[in-house]
């Protein structure tokens, strides 16, 4: 081969090398981009004339699936995150279909909700795709990737 032509082909493949060096760049930003700050909660002081209410049992997380996770039990206290990040409130590494920062459950005026925070491969309610915030009930299955959470009183 010429001189040219291999000075050509140098060209493209460094061309090639800076394409998939920008390509993992962007997905590593937009993957942290797509990290919402979870909001504080704002404490509201009751009334003065309120009677206290009795304690409530606080709601939990149970893990039916996968059967090497099963029987593992997560409080709900304020606010719990779901997804592959050490910090999550529930870290689950092993499984590829869950997002960094997948989900989130919070309680709200004595509810438990549970949202979406724009994973990859979405969160399941009892089969359903989620698309907003939606309050949970004793029995319901959240399912984020291969991990099937019931929620509990």
């Amino acid at each position: 081969m010429s001189d040219g032509v291999l000075t050509i082909l140098k060209f493209c493949l460094l061309a090639l090398l800076y394409l998939f060096l920008a390509r993992v760049v962007w997905t590593v930003v937009s993957e942290f981009r797509a990290v919402p700050a979870p909001a504080a909660p704002v404490p509201q002081p009751a009334p003065a004339s309120a009677k206290p209410k009795p304690p409530r049992r606080s709601w939990r997380l149970l893990v039916v699936a996968p059967p090497s996770a099963h029987g593992r039990v997560f409080d709900v206290n304020g606010e719990l995150t779901i997804g592959r990040a050490p910090g999550c409130g529930i870290s689950i590494p092993d499984d590829t279909f869950v997002s960094n920062v997948h989900a989130r459950v919070f309680e709200r005026d004595g509810d438990v909700f549970v949202e979406d925070l724009g994973s990859t491969n979405g969160t399941l309610i009892n089969g359903n795709s989620l698309t907003a915030a939606v309050r949970l009930r004793k029995g319901d299955r959240i399912q984020a990737g291969q991990t099937v959470l019931e929620a509990t009183r």
